[in-house]
């Protein structure tokens, strides 16, 4: 058994690190979290958006932040992309704090926001240069690797024309790639698939895990697709009323429930129970 919160769960895998990536492969020793987050809090006046989460993210890891809409997932996220300061604890990500290293935190992470951010008016690659100015990236490097970002997107054939004409999904594949091009430490999600059809999706995800494995930055995103969570992620976090639930794999959240039973199942059942004991909101 373990506290989270003050509360007791049977899973002992609160703040654990896949088995696969808890040890280095030369010398054995334990492998540095890519994000800590401890007792982490956020107060808007009288209502506590994020009340007191505690985790760690393993480099090249998928994480997903779950959770009922207002649960608190948006205000983490922000708060580990440093677009919202803490009420207290503390979050470091890529070794940097949040709050006295915000400036160094923004240049190892990519942001792909819920809304697209293209530019319609702009091409496929003129976005891209945006971003490779915006990142830094010196002039002799930017066209290589515009030209590697795309190809791995598999938006090549796609580069000259205005995104206006893309589809959702290859918007959405654009917006990573840009996103991703200064090869960044962590790469924040927020519900990226949302508005996108089944191939769309399915279309991101492909792209999403190829582009881990080439740069191999770590992926941490929230969605309300659970069966995108059984398939991308090596671990969840269900955020509920501000607080953690649970965490662990998706194979150890469903034995809470049976061997039947689905994610669905578990984000149910979670979800009524923490609103049964009041572990919500103070």
């Amino acid at each position: 058994m373990r506290k989270v919160n003050g509360r007791c769960i049977g899973l002992e895998v609160v703040s654990r690190l896949p088995r696969a990536l808890k040890m280095s492969s030369k010398q054995g020793a334990p492998v540095a979290a890519v994000v800590e987050v401890h007792d982490l809090t956020r107060r808007f006046g009288a209502l506590t958006a994020v009340d007191g989460v505690s985790f760690d993210i393993a480099p090249r890891e998928t994480f997903a932040l779950i959770g009922p809409n207002g649960a608190g997932k948006s205000t983490v996220m922000k708060m580990l992309t440093t677009m919202l300061p803490p009420t207290s604890g503390r979050a470091t990500v890529a070794g940097y704090d949040v709050v006295r290293q915000p400036q160094d935190v923004r240049a190892r992470i990519g942001y792909v926001p819920q809304q697209l951010s293209a530019d319609g008016e702009l091409t496929g690659y003129e976005n891209m240069l945006l971003s490779a100015r915006l990142y830094l990236i010196p002039a002799a490097e930017r066209r290589a690797r515009i030209a590697e970002a795309l190809a791995m997107m598999d938006l090549t054939e796609a580069k000259d024309r205005r995104v206006q004409t893309y589809s959702g999904g290859m918007a959405r594949r654009l917006e990573i790639a840009q996103s991703t091009l200064h090869r960044p430490a962590v790469l924040f999600m927020d519900e990226p698939t949302v508005g996108l059809d089944p191939s769309g999706r399915r279309a991101v995800w492909r792209h999403v895990q190829t582009l881990r494995d080439q740069i191999g930055a770590a992926v941490v995103f929230t969605t309300h697709y659970m069966d995108e969570v059984e398939e991308v992620c090596d671990r969840l976090a269900l955020i509920h009323r501000g607080r953690l639930a649970a965490i662990g794999t998706p194979g150890d959240l469903r034995a809470r429930e049976g061997s039947e039973a689905t994610l669905d199942d578990v984000f149910t059942d979670l979800t009524e129970t923490a609103s049964r004991t009041g572990d919500g909101r103070k």
